[in-house]
């Protein structure tokens, strides 16, 4: 049963035997608009990936949203995915607007759609996975999403990042 916090989009059925992934995602910029960076931790069973980069000029938002792209579209095969964000524009963004800007042309209620070209690649990623949204608190006690928020920044500063 869903919460406020946690909501399933199933776009495609998803046999059992297909992998039970978790994946954290962050995104991070300076200035927004400014040099950005993103970073994605990827877990399948004991096996675990990190995922990281950066964009000279970005926006917050945009390294939300590349964040979850990367990862997803990194899977293999398809899954059943536990996606933990702090972004509610992602979050949101997957699990209540997006219908309505493919009914109105890839268009908001109030005129142009923002990142449109991240959004439609997302569309066509969520397809393949059964994914759970989850939404967490940024900057609080969760290890994972402390982690991918230190990862992005360090992306968004060119600093090397975690070994793999």
């Amino acid at each position: 049963m869903a919460n406020k916090d946690s909501f399933s989009l199933f776009s495609a059925t998803i046999p059992d035997m297909f992998p039970r992934v978790i994946i954290y995602s962050d995104g991070s910029c300076l200035g927004n608009p400014g040099r950005g960076g993103w970073a994605a931790l990827i877990r399948e069973g004991a096996n675990e990936r990190i995922l990281t980069g950066s964009e000279a000029q970005s926006t917050n938002n945009r390294m939300e949203l590349t964040a979850a792209l990367r990862a997803l579209d990194a899977l293999k095969q398809p899954s059943h995915v536990a996606f933990y964000t702090d972004s509610q524009y992602l979050r949101r963004g997957i699990t209540e607007w997006l219908p309505g800007w493919r009914a109105r042309g890839w268009k908001r209620k109030g005129g142009k759609l923002a990142n449109i070209e991240l959004w439609q690649a997302l569309e066509q990623v969520i397809e393949r996975h059964q994914i759970h949204w989850h939404w967490v608190k940024g900057h609080s006690t969760n290890r994972d999403n402390q982690r991918v928020d230190r990862l992005a920044k360090e992306a968004m500063l060119g600093k090397a990042k975690e070994a793999n």
